[in-house]
Parts: structure tokens; sequence; C-alpha cells
């Protein structure tokens, strides 16, 4: 069988407990470079779950994780599964961005400060062109004219875009979204969606955890439903919507949000 070349992340058999609750089922999963995946389904389904072992900050027990077609995260001794070294484990996340419902900004630094932090720690790069970075991902987001504010003066949706922005100074592959607007105030969603596509319009890969249906509906190339720690359905937008008219499950779940 021929290998698709643009295949950027890949999950075999993912599986993870917490205790004897099974949060992800073996899970499988291949992302396009330049695909937005966006994943929904109710609470404790192991959305979240799902996008911090892709990340690594949760552990799984079984299951394997490709990034660029080489397997990343772990590393198995004696038959034991065990954690990366932290030097490959820093570098892969510098490569995929994570973006959380809460926001984790440095309450004591500047939004420009906030977004040079990571590139000037973890890559060692330069102060003077870590700015200019930061500058270029804040105008990005529209926030040039924020740089100097601290986190207290920003807005929630200012502090998400902040947050966006700093994933986005590490110049990563992959962009993984947890719940980017549930922690915002209504009006201030669009702000944030409307940043969150504009990256997906560049070209941006992206992995997507939202409530938002019409969000899901207009951004995404696939859109999977998860419930249990499984995936239940998936497809296009189109076919997604439209299946899920048919399945009582899903069209409850949709029609509750809404």
């Amino acid at each position: 069988m021929k290998k698709d070349n643009n295949i950027l992340l890949t999950l075999k058999g993912i599986t993870k407990y917490f205790g004897t609750h099974k949060a992800l089922d073996n899970i499988n999963l291949d992302v396009k470079k330049g695909e937005k995946v966006v994943i929904v389904g109710p609470s404790g389904s192991g959305k979240s779950t799902l996008l911090r072992a892709v990340n690594l900050l949760e552990k799984v027990e079984k299951g394997h994780i490709f990034f660029e077609k080489k397997e990343v995260g772990y590393r198995f001794k004696k038959g034991k599964r065990l954690l990366d070294s932290p030097k490959n484990i820093s570098f892969l996340r510098s490569e995929i961005g994570m973006v959380f419902q809460h926001f984790n900004l440095f309450p004591h630094m500047t939004a420009l400060q906030n977004v040079i932090e990571a590139p000037v720690t973890v890559k060692k790069m330069p102060k003077e062109k870590a700015v200019k970075i930061a500058e270029e991902v804040l105008a990005k987001v529209g926030l040039s004219d924020k740089k100097d504010s601290h986190p207290a003066k920003l807005s929630g949706g200012q502090k998400q875009r902040v947050a966006i922005a700093r994933a986005l100074a590490m110049e990563p592959k992959l962009m993984l979204f947890d719940e980017p607007t549930s922690a915002l105030d209504p009006e201030l969603v669009g702000e944030v969606f409307n940043t969150i596509k504009a990256l997906a319009e560049e070209g941006m890969t992206m992995i997507i955890v939202t409530h938002q249906m019409g969000f899901a509906r207009e951004i995404a190339d696939r859109v999977i439903f998860m419930e249990n720690g499984i995936f239940v359905e998936q497809g296009t937008p189109e076919e997604f919507f439209s299946s899920a008219q048919k399945n009582e499950r899903i069209s409850g779940f949709i029609s509750s949000i809404l």
C-alpha cells in the first residue's frame, strides 16, 4: 500500500486510563498537513485528554504517536513504556502548539514578554529575534497596540489571542486548541474564532476541540464526534451534520448545545 507523505500526525491504538476508567479507547487518527480536524462531543468524552496525550501532557498506557513519520513521546525499555527524555519532549512541544481553555499567561509579564518567553528559554533564540517574531504574531492576532499591557488589563478574548500568539511564536507545525472559547463571554467568542479562522486560511494544521457547531461547520475539513473515549462518527461537515440527523445520540447532543 502506498504511504501518504502528506500525513503530519498519526495516532495508533491510543489508550488512556484514569484508575479503572478508560478515558481513551484504542484511538486511531491520521491528520494531514493543512487539515483542520474538529472534535465535538459531551463533557467527559475524552476530547481534552486526547489533545493532552498528543502533546504529552498525559501519559498513555498503550498506543503509538507518530509525528512527521517518526515515533515520538515514548521509549520502550525491557517491555516497559517510558516517557521520552525531557529534551525530546520539549522539542516536540515546540513543534506542536497548544492553546487551552484558560489562558495560562504569566500575570507579571506584558503580552510581548509572555510571547517571547518560550522562544528565548526553550529554543534559545536571541532576544532581538524573539521580539521581532513576537511583534509579528501579535500583529497577526490584532494586538499590536496591547504588546505592553499586562494580562490584568486585557479582556478574556484579548488574553486568549495573546495565548494563540504565544503558541505561534514557536513556529509550530500543528496547533491544538482545547475549547479555546469556553471561558469567554459570548460577545468575545467571535474575535478568537476569527483569529483561528485566519490561521486556518493560511494553511495551519489544526485539531480543535469545541462545542461551537457553527464554527465546526465553517472551518473543519473533518468533524469527529467522540463519546466514552471512542470516535463514534466522523466525516466532512456536510457528511457529519447530514448523518447527525439520523443518529439520535448525535442529534440530541447538537440540539442540547444550540
